[in-house]
């Protein structure tokens, strides 16, 4: 029988570390002062691969970002 005394506020309140880290992040990032807050923004953004498998064997990859597409 565990205890939830122990249990992290984030998890609690039913979000992920990712999430609450995001969160913080966008926070910390809004708190800056330009020319520092504009940098940091554009740092933020992320780009990534995803290769689907088929039969055993790999997809072409295909490019993959965390920013709405317009």
């Amino acid at each position: 029988m565990a205890s939830t005394a122990a249990v992290p506020f984030w998890r609690s309140a039913g979000m992920t570390y990712i999430t609450y880290s995001n969160i913080c992040a966008n926070l910390v990032r809004n708190c800056l002062k330009e020319p520092y807050k504009s940098e940091a923004i554009s740092r933020e953004k992320v780009h990534f691969s995803v290769t689907k498998w088929a039969d055993g064997k790999p997809e072409k990859p295909t490019i993959r970002s965390d920013t709405p597409e317009e």
